[in-house]
This record gives structure tokens, sequence and C-alpha cells, in this order.
């Protein structure tokens, strides 16, 4: 396997931030994703913040308002976990981003997902969930992150039956937040860290 490339744009230690960007990290550091669970680290050893939101320190105007959407669709929609877990995971597939695999295939396995079903949504495959509603929302989530699907009236009757129209929202808001943030991640070539041994599957580079 070749080595994976180095990413584009430079970590940004906190000590040399400016003042927007030292308030968008301590927004990020210090709300919700830094006191809870966290599915991947949030910075490295020296402070320095992983994944997509070293990004976002670049435009804090822009990033403020993009962590934020993140964060209430994490903490504030009122998705069941493993539902936004499945379909963060079904966009991460679509998008073929090892970033978003690597931090929320931990996230989902907290949730509730089966290992059986985590390979079966990496590999964009049925999960087999028998649960009517977290069917409902799977296949809904492979139709909202698949540009080519019409979204036609028949469709939309059946989805806004079994979910409702927050549910719909809840997931179509969701679907667009992780698509930005996977175009972002290979756009910038955000390096996926080594996962512990004993927690991730094996996983794909991403797309350069």
């Amino acid at each position: 396997m070749s080595p994976t490339p180095p990413g584009r744009l430079p970590l940004l230690h906190p000590a040399r931030l400016s003042p927007a960007q030292r308030a968008l990290y301590e927004e990020i550091t210090g709300g919700p994703r830094g006191d809870g669970p966290q599915p991947f680290a949030l910075t490295d050893p020296e402070g320095r913040l992983n994944g997509p939101f070293n990004a976002m320190l670049f435009s804090p105007g822009l990033g403020r308002d993009l962590q934020a959407l993140g964060a209430a669709i994490r903490y504030r929609t009122a998705l069941p976990p493993r539902v936004r877990e499945t379909a963060v995971l079904v966009v991460a597939a679509v998008w073929d981003s090892a970033f978003e695999r690597h931090a929320h295939e931990p996230a989902g396995r907290a949730a509730g997902l089966t290992d059986t079903e985590v390979r079966a949504l990496r590999e964009g495959r049925d999960p087999g969930f028998t649960d009517p509603y977290e069917r409902a929302a799977w296949s809904a989530t492979r139709v909202l992150a698949t540009p080519s699907d019409p979204l036609d009236d028949d469709w939309y009757r059946a989805a806004h039956a079994a979910l409702g129209a927050a549910a719909l929202f809840e997931l179509s808001t969701l679907v667009g937040y992780y698509a930005t943030l996977a175009l972002q991640l290979r756009l910038f070539r955000v390096p996926v860290p080594d996962p512990p041994g004993d927690r991730a599957l094996p996983v794909k580079e991403s797309r350069p």
C-alpha cells in the first residue's frame, strides 16, 4: 500500500491562533463535543484540531456557523442515536469518506450498531434492520444521499408516512452537513489517524 499523502492544510497550533480562531477553537473543544464521549480525538498531542475542524479555523466566521450546525445535528435532533449514526455512515459510504468512517464507526457501535451492521453500511449493503423505523430511515437516507434519485411523489408519500416531516427535515440536513464535511476532507486531504487495532475494521484510503 502506498503511503497516505500529507494533508494540504497546516495544522494550526492553539498558541498561534488569531482571536477569532481562538474563539472558534474554544467553542469546538469546550462545547458538547469536548464534554461528551468523543468518537475520535478532537486534538492531537499538541492541541491542534483533528479532522474537519482544523479547516474551519481558516475561515472562523463561516467555520463557527458550520460547526454549530454539526453540533445541532449531533445533539439537538430527535433522531435516535442508532438512526443518526446509520445516516452518517450512509453518507460516508456514498462519498467514500475514510475519515467519516474512522470517526463514526466507533460512534455507531457505541449507539448499538453491530459489527455486521457497520460492515454492511460501509460496503453500501442492506444492514438488515428489522425495526420498521430504522429501516425506513436507512432507506430514506440512501435516497437523500444519492443525487440521481428523483425524490418523486410516491417516494415522498411513503417516506413521510413512515418517518414524518420532522425526521425527514433532520435527515436531509444531516446528509447535507456530512456531505459538506466529506467534500472538505477530500479537498484538503485530511489524513486518517491510525485506529487502535481492537476498535475498527480496516479502512480504505481516502480518495485524493
